[in-house]
């Protein structure tokens, strides 16, 4: 190109504003109309002002087939680049909808692919900002080929920095896969849709009538099948949430959490505490209510709010240090473990043990839910997960039981022989191979049957059970508990507990990897 440094100087800036101006005006106007920020100003809101450093703005597709070749595309439907968050730096992919509708071709996936590979090399996690028709048609098998160069590097990526997928639009057919790979996916209610196969294809194929809201939107993938973690109110809720978590993450796997300090004293008691668990065996209480009287100023972030409500996973932090909390809430199926329990506490743990996050469980769980359609979706193997993972893991584990504990899912929840670490125990806790009333009629069929009066035998024998194991005392006699302790005490014991572990070392077995029970 001729001209004088000047001129070139000018063309640069005609250029830049060409590709700044994305779809123009009037495609940008809609995308707020539809009540979604455009793909730059998720960009600009999202990263600390002023450090978004843009890559591959003048990028361009291949494709000549269908009039493309006469196509321009701003930045060739997404904006690539890196920046900070809190002073830390976080790379990070924005699609951009008002160009073709952010779809996905050749180029389109090498400048995503450019950024993951900058990110895994530098140690820093990798936000996706989803917002897309889906592949290229136009480009066929080479828009194929980019969703595949792009699975591929969140498999590489997994374990080894974070990757975090916004959904803030349509997201179709093979363009779903890529979130469902990551750690976490934050979806926007009413403007966000994922799906392999969209309402007008089922409905083809199978006569069902149903909407996009119906089949994918947020709450849907938030309290049916879990593929999302978070439902936002709206983009800017979405991208504030997505910097709080990861101000509880490192930004790789050879890293530590940061540490925050809240000014939440470290040896706060709760009297609140030693009142909460109630006298009856058989009513519940909320779990959340111990876990923020626990941990520092009550914070909490809690992925998976909606799904699987009998189990609970939060990050917060004890005495300034990240600890992934997993605890049953004896609100929501008594807290009992099921299929879509097991699968939400297994995912949290492996993320927890990669990303060197302390855990912290708390149990209070009757066992596991009984009944024919759980048998039939496989508790088996999906229990089985739960033992896998927090046998797997070697980050510092402590273990709290407020209440029951009882058979294979005293087991399941961390006990002393999967690796807790520590283990502690409230008065009220009942560690048991089964329930008091179970127990004593298998132990004593004979003798309740052959008494006079079988319902005050059968009473007098639940009864005896329970003196006997409806506390903490004979699994602390035999090691399993380390600690019985006033509720009130808890937070500072955890906090002396977490203190010790913090330089704790542990490895296993050298192999490629394990075959978890999927």
């Amino acid at each position: 190109m001729a001209g004088t440094v000047s001129d070139r100087l000018e063309d640069l800036k005609k250029r830049m504003a060409r590709e700044l101006a994305m779809g123009g005006e009037e495609r940008v106007q809609k995308q707020h109309e539809s009540g979604k920020l455009a793909a730059r100003e998720r960009l600009d809101l999202f990263f600390d002002p002023g450090t978004f450093r843009e890559l591959g703005m003048f990028v361009r597709h291949r494709c000549t087939h269908f009039g493309m070749d006469e196509t321009f595309i701003p930045g060739e439907g997404v904006v690539t680049g890196h920046g900070t968050v809190e002073g830390r730096t976080v790379f990070a992919f924005s699609q951009d909808f008002t160009t073709v509708g952010g779809t996905l071709g050749e180029m389109h996936a090498k400048k995503i692919c450019k950024v993951m590979d900058l990110a895994m090399k530098n140690g820093a996690p990798i936000v996706g900002f989803n917002d897309s028709g889906g592949a290229r048609i136009q480009e066929g098998v080479d828009a194929l080929s980019g969703y595949g160069s792009i699975f591929f590097r969140n498999a590489c990526a997994s374990g080894v920095v974070p990757q975090i997928s916004a959904i803030m639009g349509p997201t179709a057919g093979g363009a779903v896969y890529s979130p469902a790979m990551t750690d976490w996916v934050f979806m926007v209610k009413n403007t966000s849709y994922m799906f392999i196969t969209g309402p007008e294809v089922i409905k083809a194929v199978t006569g069902e009538k149903i909407t996009f809201e119906e089949l994918g939107g947020a709450m849907t993938h938030n309290t049916k099948s879990g593929v999302a973690h978070f439902a936002c109110e709206n983009d800017q809720d979405a991208i504030a949430r997505i910097r709080e978590m990861l101000s509880y993450l490192p930004s790789n796997n050879m890293e530590d959490p940061p540490v925050v300090d809240l000014g939440d004293r470290s040896e706060r008691t709760d009297p609140a505490l030693d009142a909460i668990i109630p006298d009856d065996p058989k009513k519940s209480y909320d779990m959340k209510a111990v876990i923020r009287s626990l941990v520092d100023g009550g914070k909490i972030v809690e992925p998976h709010e909606y799904f699987a409500q009998n189990m609970i996973v939060c990050f917060a932090r004890l005495d300034g240090h990240t600890v992934g909390i997993i605890a049953n809430q004896p609100m929501a199926l008594a807290g009992s473990l099921d299929v879509s329990a097991s699968d939400k506490a297994t995912r949290f743990i492996r993320f927890c043990d990669a990303f060197n996050i302390p855990l912290l469980t708390i149990v209070d769980v009757p066992g596991y839910l009984p009944g024919s359609d759980q048998e039939w979706s496989g508790i088996i193997r999906h229990g089985a997960k739960l033992l896998w993972c927090y046998s797997e893991a070697t980050v510092p584990k402590i273990t709290l039981v407020l209440r029951k504990s009882i058979g294979g899912a005293y087991l399941a929840m961390c006990s002393a022989d999967l690796g807790a670490d520590y283990v502690f125990a409230w008065p009220t806790a009942e560690v048991a191979v089964m329930g008091a009333a179970g127990a004593a009629n298998i132990i004593h069929r004979k003798t309740i049957q052959s008494a006079a009066d079988p319902d005050a035998m059968r009473k007098e024998k639940i009864r005896e059970y329970e003196d006997l194991f409806s506390n903490p005392y004979i699994a602390a006699s035999r090691g399993f508990v380390d600690a019985v302790i006033y509720p009130r005490e808890t937070r500072p014991r955890l906090i002396d507990a977490l203190r010790v572990l913090l330089s704790k070392r542990e490895s296993r077995p050298p192999k490629k990897h394990g075959n978890i029970p999927m």
